[in-house]
């Protein structure tokens, strides 16, 4: 449950911490749906009868004064929802690329952090009398697949009727806080350190054995976290200064065709995810004219620590591990064999450990100490892009009696990252993003067509009597 005064965790303030005038931590969504659109009106009113489900999103974020610890979540007592619900449209004719190019110049604002980090946008006139709603949350407040955020309690499982409870009361925010108080908070988590680390402590004498066997896999993660470190990732167009302003596409796909390809080439849907990126990235990068012999780019591949039943939980509760994406291969289907093969080898290391034990030992470290730590999380040393796959109900969901026709991800750049690609999937189908930097990446719908053309390249590995047409893939994106 969301308190007043909460404490952001180490990985939460890692966000803010490392948010520059051209890298915004927010992440998001864009969601096609039947028309016709609701009001804004009704759309506001809609979700308001729902905040009282994800309390969050009526605080705003306080920052301690005199180094008294990380950023709290305090209410903020002038909350305006029709401030975080705003109204557009589209130009007519409302086509794919206008819907690109409005998402790009939302994402390219950054949220205020004298509010609640969210804002929800009703934009009307797309094509065919379908309406869209574009997410954008800070990713301090919430991780890729917490389920605590606003599109989890938006829509219904059916098209009439909810099962949502009203609020119990009205909600009545507590006051701001001030220096006395957050001070004494401060102290008093000083305080209790020490007799946080008594119980570590005494929960490694009773279970001596498990403490043994976790501190060596730790010390291991560390090493492992280590090497990335000392040996930088490779110098590529991929990194180096960004803008503020974002590019922004995506296509569709059919899970069943990732699931095909899976079936037939052995691996996962994420493994299938990863290798049409790095076919994708290994024409991009000779089409820049950037020699891909003996390449192998590192990919930051978040993954989930929640523990199962603890979906509903909020902030993040993930970690990073480096992934390896040979874009030296030539065939797609040696690729999808290396990169099967790499993910295998991932899931085995002792990395995300490592990431965990960094993150606990920052939970303890004095703001500055811990906004310079936090660096690492995002270090250009470390990798060179983000790549995020976040699996999606296979069902339709509704808004306001409206189906959900399509959902697709958005992530964040780094600092110093030009390139983020996301995969989500819903109702079967899976929607490749992309995501990039404005000025360095003006090729980036055709990086979007060599996705593309790399999951043709795999399906006819997979079944080599097929022979679709790559374009056949983009459908309704493009």
């Amino acid at each position: 449950m969301a308190k007043h005064m909460d404490r952001l965790s180490s990985v939460d303030a890692s966000f803010l911490a490392q948010e520059r005038e051209g890298s915004h931590m927010h992440i998001g969504g864009l969601m096609i749906f039947e028309g016709p659109a609701p009001s804004r009106e009704e759309f506001a009113a809609h979700l308001e009868s729902r905040l009282h489900l994800v309390p969050r999103y009526r605080q705003k974020v306080w920052f301690p004064r005199f180094e008294m610890g990380r950023p709290l979540w305090v209410d903020d007592p002038t909350f305006n929802i029709g401030y975080h619900v705003r109204h557009s449209a589209l130009p007519d004719p409302g086509s794919v690329e206008q819907l690109r190019l409005l998402a790009g110049r939302i994402f390219s604002q950054r949220l205020d952090r004298s509010k609640p980090l969210w804002e929800l946008w009703l934009v009307e006139g797309y094509e065919r009398d379908e309406f869209v709603i574009i997410s954008k949350t800070h990713h301090a407040l919430v991780d890729g697949v917490s389920g605590a955020d606003l599109t989890t309690v938006l829509f219904d499982l059916q098209r009439e009727g909810t099962d949502i409870p009203p609020p119990g009361h009205e909600w009545s925010p507590s006051p701001e806080p001030g220096d006395v108080g957050v001070m004494a908070k401060g102290v008093g988590e000083l305080a209790t350190t020490p007799l946080s680390l008594a119980r570590r402590t005494l929960g490694a004498a009773i279970s001596p054995g498990r403490t043994v066997e976790r501190a060596r896999g730790a010390a291991a993660g560390l090493g492992e976290v280590a090497w990335a470190g000392i040996n930088p990732a490779p110098k590529t167009p991929l990194n180096g200064p960004i803008g503020p302003h974002r590019r922004m596409t995506w296509a569709r796909v059919p899970l069943v065709e990732l699931k095909e390809i899976k079936n037939a080439l052995g691996g996962t849907v994420n493994d299938v995810f990863l290798a049409v990126v790095t076919g994708a990235l290994h024409r991009w990068l000779r089409s820049r004219g950037v020699r891909t012999e003996g390449l192998e780019i590192r990919s930051a591949v978040p993954v989930s620590v929640r523990a199962a039943g603890d979906g509903g939980s909020l902030g993040n509760q993930i970690t990073i591990m480096i992934g390896r994406l040979p874009t030296f291969a030539d065939d797609p289907v040696e690729r999808m064999r290396l990169v099967k093969d790499s993910m295998k080898d991932l899931k085995a290391s002792k990395q995300a450990l490592g990431a965990e034990v960094i993150a606990s030992l920052e939970e303890f470290a004095p703001p500055t100490i811990f906004a310079r730590a936090s660096r690492l999380h995002f270090s250009t040393r470390m990798y060179n892009l983000l790549t995020t796959n976040v699996p999606g109900p296979q069902f339709p969901l509704y808004l306001l009696g409206r189906e959900m026709l399509e959902l697709v991800p958005i992530a964040f750049l780094a600092p110093e990252q030009r390139l983020a690609v996301a995969a989500m999937s819903y109702n079967g189908s899976v929607a490749l993003s992309l995501v990039g930097d404005y000025d360095a990446m003006p090729d980036l719908e055709a990086l979007a067509d060599l996705v593309i053309d790399e999951v043709a390249a795999l399906r006819g590995a997979a079944k080599p009597d097929r022979s679709d047409r790559p374009a056949l893939l983009r459908e309704r994106s493009g």
